[in-house]
Parts: C-alpha cells; sequence; structure tokens
C-alpha cells in the first residue's frame, strides 16, 4: 500500500495526548498512521492530498450496533409515536422474521447497513447476534457478522426464546451450553439483557461465567428500562462496557468509576422510544469512561448515524461538543478494549474522518445535515462526498 500525505488540515483533532492541532497534516502508509505534525514540517509520501482547511478527526467507533437481523418495525415505532411503551419482549417479531430468512438474506442487509454507517464516519463496529435465539440461528449470525467485523457478540441471551416461554432455566442452559458452544468460535464478546422481561442477575452471572470460560469476554445491557442490578453485575464480572446505564443510582457511577467498565450511552434508543435520557454529566463528572454508540436495531434505535448520536447527547444529555466526540471515538475504543483505533497518533489504525466544517462542533451544530467529506479506513479511501 502506497504512502499517503493528508495536508492543508484547518483542525486536526487528534483525541491523544497531541490535542488539537492547526494547519496539520498526516501520513498514512500501510494501513497505520505513519506520522502527525505541522503541515510545513510533512514529510514526502507517494500521494499528496490537500483537504482543503476541513476538519480531520478519528473515525467513530460504533461499539454496540445489532445489525445481523430481517424485517423492520416501523408499525411499533408508530405505535409507540401513538402512546404505547416500549418493552424488551417487543423482539419477538424479528426473531420470527430472521429465523425465516436466507444466510444470503442476512448477509445482504448487514452489507446495507454496514455501508451505512461507514458513509456516516464508523469505522469500526460491532455486530452483535440475538434475533435468532436457536443454537442454529445463533451460529450462523455470527459467522456471518465476522465476515464485516472482528467484533462480534454472541448474544443468544437477548430475551427468553418463545419456545422456553415457561421454562427460561432450561433457556439458560441451551445459551450456556450447546448454544454457546456454537457460537464461540465466531465471537469475541459475550453479552446479555440484564432488565425486566428479559434476564436477572444469578442469570447473567451464569451467561457471563459460561462465556468467559470459553474465552469471550464479557459486556452487558444494563438498566435501560428500569433501575436495576445490571451495571453491579457488569462491574462484578470484570465486563468491558455496561451499555444504556438509563436508570443509575449513586452506588452504580460509583461503581462504574471505581473499575475499568465503560458506561456505554445509546440516545438512539431513547430518542426512538421517548424514554428518559440518561445523564451523562452525571457519570462525566464523578469520572467515568463514557462511550456513544448508535445501538442500530430495527426496534428501538434503527439509526447507523454517530453525528446523529452526537447531536443527541449534546442537546439531550448535557455533554460538551468536545465530550460527545471523545465518546464517539476513544470512549468506543476503550469499550471494545481497543488501543489501535479512536484517536490520530503514530501507530494507530489510518481511520480517519475529513468533516466539511471548520470545526468538530458543527457534528452537534449542524443536526442532520452530512459533513462527512471522506471516509479513510485503513488506510483506504471508502467514501469521498461529491465536490
Amino acid at each position: 500500500m502506497a504512502s499517503t500525505l493528508i495536508t492543508g488540515i484547518g483542525l486536526l483533532s487528534t483525541q491523544a495526548d497531541g490535542g488539537d492541532l492547526r494547519d496539520a497534516a498526516v501520513v498514512m502508509d500501510g494501513g497505520s498512521i505513519a506520522w502527525v505534525g505541522a503541515a510545513a514540517a510533512a514529510p514526502d509520501a507517494d500521494e499528496w492530498i490537500d483537504v482543503q482547511g476541513r476538519t480531520v478527526i478519528p473515525g467513530f467507533v460504533d461499539s454496540h450496533a445489532h445489525l445481523m437481523f430481517a424485517g423492520e418495525r416501523s408499525a411499533e415505532f408508530a405505535a409507540r409515536m401513538s402512546g404505547q411503551s416500549y418493552s424488551a419482549g417487543g423482539i419477538q417479531s424479528t426473531v420470527t422474521a430472521t429465523r425465516a430468512a436466507s444466510d444470503e438474506d442476512l448477509r445482504t442487509n448487514v452489507a446495507r447497513l454496514t455501508n451505512e454507517l461507514v458513509r456516516s464516519g464508523s469505522t469500526t463496529f460491532e455486530i452483535k447476534s440475538g434475533y435468532g435465539l436457536t443454537t442454529n440461528d445463533e451460529e450462523r449470525s455470527l459467522r456471518i457478522a465476522r465476515e464485516f467485523t472482528p467484533e462480534t457478540t454472541y448474544l443468544g441471551a437477548h430475551v427468553v426464546a418463545p419456545e422456553f416461554t415457561d421454562d427460561p432455566a432450561g433457556y439458560v442452559d441451551l445459551v450456556t451450553g450447546d448454544m454457546l458452544r456454537a457460537c464461540a468460535p465466531h465471537s469475541r464478546w459475550v453479552d446479555v439483557f440484564c432488565d425486566r422481561g428479559a434476564f436477572d442477575a444469578d442469570q447473567v452471572r451464569a451467561i457471563l461465567g459460561a462465556g468467559i470460560s470459553a474465552g469471550l469476554a464479557p459486556r452487558v445491557h444494563a438498566n435501560q428500562l428500569q433501575h436495576g442490578p445490571g451495571v453491579q453485575v457488569a462491574v462484578e464480572m470484570g465486563a468491558a462496557s455496561a451499555d444504556h446505564c438509563t436508570h443509575l443510582d449513586d452506588a452504580d457511577i460509583t461503581a462504574l468509576a471505581d473499575s475499568d467498565t465503560v458506561a456505554t450511552l445509546l440516545p438512539g434508543a431513547e430518542f426512538s422510544t421517548r424514554s428518559p435520557y440518561p445523564d451523562a454529566r452525571r457519570l462525566l463528572d464523578a469520572g467515568v469512561t463514557v462511550a456513544l454508540a448508535t445501538d442500530c436495531n430495527p426496534g428501538s434505535s434503527f439509526t447507523t448515524s454517530m453525528p446523529f448520536c452526537i447531536a443527541i447527547a449534546v442537546r439531550d444529555m448535557k455533554m460538551t461538543p468536545a465530550e460527545a466526540l471523545t465518546a464517539a471515538t476513544v470512549g468506543g475504543a476503550a469499550a471494545l478494549r481497543r488501543s489501535d483505533i479512536g484517536t490520530i497518533t503514530v501507530g494507530a489504525a489510518a481511520d480517519l474522518l475529513v468533516l466539511d466544517a471548520p470545526d468538530p462542533i458543527h457534528l452537534a451544530y449542524r443536526p442532520g445535515v452530512d459533513l462527512v467529506h471522506q471516509v479513510w479506513r485503513r488506510g483506504a479511501l471508502v467514501r469521498k462526498a461529491a465536490p
């Protein structure tokens, strides 16, 4: 791969110790960042691109996305907008559609959604299973997901499968037994939905414990619908992230602050369900590491746009624009236990966004406007907007 010099950068937000640099340049080589500094001091490279004063930021890291599904649930969204409440059990219609879909149907839908993610600036993303809820359907979901990202998450414990409505203990046995053995080879992570209508604390401990024993790293859907034990169990089990974190008490925030578990906030879900937003300010002031992610799924957050989530976080979750950008880059990397993404530093992956704006604040200042001019992923130009 040829080396590439990106110069003419009006503002470079490194999201690292270098902070913000003006009149900057970056050299990419072999899929990694090879040099960062003042444009006047830039070394030679095989290719040279002038971005004409635009802003450059790291690619977004979307650490929570449910892209492996079939069908859609717009009627459910319309019902919620008419006053019906959201509950965890709504996924069953997606389970039915996903089970009926062919491998190629699922692959095509994931390709469409990942293309949307990348075009809106997410250069790293996670994909969860969780809409098959049989051994075969969870295994094929993760096998296909692995074609698109190494960040694959086994979420057989999304909700209890319909066949086990009267035997949740039997379903936990399946999730920790045959299903886990089939899915572990295609997974990096194990996740559990700990909330009303899903799984309780003891079930979460059993499922995460089995996943850890199978070589998977834990994460938890925690405290989305009501206050519960999810955050505490996530910290107890050493989870990389506790995701949603909508309903927290002081003990939850203290537990997160005293751990390396990231609080991943998913404002698209609150937007789509008309639920209270997480209080990001409270978490940040306590010293908790916060990530932003899309939670892209057909039922409660059907968006692939990290800029949209940044705008909501600033407007409704009491984050500053700078904090929201950090959460969407460095925070997401921390939630995936990655140090090679989310920053523009020598040795990091060459994942860059060129924004058609003078400052990253425009991501929140101009909500709904596509400001992504270029997307560079592992040193390759994967999107260039029309001039």
